[in-house]
């Protein structure tokens, strides 16, 4: 059996930066509704939103 919760089960947002849907990682889990970038790339380059 797996265990755990299936990826599409899993919570999205939509990078302001790319206008990409992103998915919830575990390195997320104490901060996700901080989280507003899918990347350091995104996060790097917010001037664009």
């Amino acid at each position: 059996m797996p265990r755990g919760i299936a990826k599409q089960h899993l919570p999205t947002k939509i990078c302001p930066v790319c206008q990409l849907p992103f998915t919830w990682r575990k390195k997320w889990e104490k901060n996700w509704d901080n989280v507003k970038y899918c990347s350091e790339k995104c996060r790097k380059n917010k001037t664009q939103a």
